[in-house]
């Protein structure tokens, strides 16, 4: 893909504002770019009147793969990494007025996963899979957690967020994580259908049941992701989560699975 190529695509059509996370290259990881051009594409879309609901969808085979790795391992030394407006997008989702749905047809990871919570409406396929790699690569769900707690049972997210192994769609509706998983050839019907529904909606009384689920001020939440941020950022720059990150870009395990250092 070429650099100056856009990695967010912006496109309304009927009320409806879609943003497609488009770098299927690195499978839409959360780069610093991508995380600002989606913050532009989101706020174009909040602040147009003719906008009643956004869908938040992607092209490639993966929805998210989380927090670019790759630019993360060359920022560590700087301190300028991805992560760290991750906070940022999640506040915007969580804030934006009118109602996001989520259309999620390929794997979601980590920060992935925060997007997917952040949404008032997920869709995914029964396929799909999820998974809070963080501990893997020696780091922690710190910043998602702010929006995918509220979602799940203190178990499931104990089990998805210590085990870090995938579960697929149908379990990822069961625990709270999506709001429904369907077919593959049923997703694109079923978004329409939720889309639908929301036009049908007042929107001073839509933007006022997202505000009432949340039931969190904005300057609250906003602190809370400002000290996860920071809580993330400790892990990524510690000896095991730059072990970790080399790890995975060197596609071998990290120094602590046990019989590594022997093999």
């Amino acid at each position: 893909m070429n650099s100056d190529s856009p990695l967010v695509h912006l496109a309304v059509t009927g009320g409806v504002a879609t943003l497609t996370l488009d770098s299927p290259a690195n499978r839409n990881a959360l780069s610093t770019a991508l995380i600002g051009q989606l913050l532009a594409a989101l706020g174009a879309a909040a602040a147009d009147e003719s906008v009643r609901v956004i869908v938040l969808t992607h092209t490639g085979p993966a929805f998210c793969a989380g927090a670019d790795l790759t630019e993360t391992a060359a920022a560590v030394a700087s301190g300028q990494l991805p992560a760290a407006r991750l906070g940022e997008v999640l506040a915007a989702l969580v804030e934006c007025p009118k109602p996001v749905v989520a259309r999620v047809a390929g794997p979601a990871r980590a920060g992935g996963i925060g997007l997917v919570a952040a949404a008032d409406l997920a869709v995914c396929t029964r396929e799909t899979t999820f998974a809070f790699s963080e501990v893997r690569i020696g780091v922690i769900p710190a910043v998602i957690s702010a929006t995918v707690l509220p979602r799940l049972t203190s178990r499931a997210a104990a089990e998805l967020f210590l085990i870090a192994t995938p579960v697929d769609g149908v379990r990822a509706a069961e625990v709270g994580l999506v709001t429904t998983a369907v077919q593959a050839e049923a997703l694109d019907a079923t978004v329409t259908s939720y889309c639908t529904a929301l036009l049908r909606g007042a929107p001073q009384a839509l933007a006022g049941v997202k505000a009432l689920l949340r039931r969190t001020p904005a300057e609250t939440l906003r602190g809370e992701l400002a000290e996860l941020t920071e809580l993330s950022l400790g892990y990524f720059r510690s000896a095991e989560g730059r072990e970790g990150v080399a790890a995975f870009q060197e596609k071998r395990e990290p120094a602590w699975v046990p019989g590594i250092q022997n093999s």
